[in-house]
């Protein structure tokens, strides 16, 4: 009978040592699972160093530092997560928006969590072109702005 005891015991700690296992590791790959390519862009927060992207069903909102821009709703990707897309941008944004809104061209690549993106921005003020990035922003983290806000609620967006 005690060695059947031990045996019993010897089982119990093996399976619940093996749920835990199991447990830990679905957690973990859950939360490093990429989201499904449908071909657009995933709608949500992705966050980086000096950078962020707020997408929504109604606007791509980008900010880059002090400056900040904006593409068409859905931001549609190629078979390789690529995507060039004109839009809008404003170089003079902080701590005083001067503006003007300029003509801007956004290149950028998803690739699973992860969007890498150059913009172009097309300054007729000063009668250059103005190069910004690349930004490396990740699906899910909360935008590090140092000194400059970032919208939360994007330009064109209802509260």
């Amino acid at each position: 009978m005690f060695t059947h005891l031990i045996r019993i015991r010897l089982l119990t700690r093996t399976v619940l040592l093996t749920t835990a296992v199991v447990v830990a590791i679905a957690n973990c790959s859950s939360s490093a699972t990429p989201p499904a390519f449908n071909g657009q862009l995933a709608l949500g927060t992705w966050g980086g160093d000096n950078a962020g992207v707020i997408a929504t069903d109604s606007v791509t909102h980008i900010h880059v530092g002090c400056t900040f821009g904006d593409l068409p709703a859905h931001v549609v990707l190629d078979a390789d997560g690529r995507f060039t897309l004109d839009g809008t941008f404003v170089l003079r944004a902080y701590p005083v928006l001067i503006g003007p809104t300029l003509p801007a061209q956004f290149s950028g690549r998803v690739q699973g969590n992860t969007l890498t993106m150059a913009i172009a921005v097309n300054d007729t003020v000063a009668k250059k072109l103005v190069a910004l990035g690349p930004i490396t922003v990740t699906l899910g983290r909360t935008p590090e702005m140092g000194p400059c806000p970032i919208c939360l609620v994007p330009k064109g967006m209802k509260e």
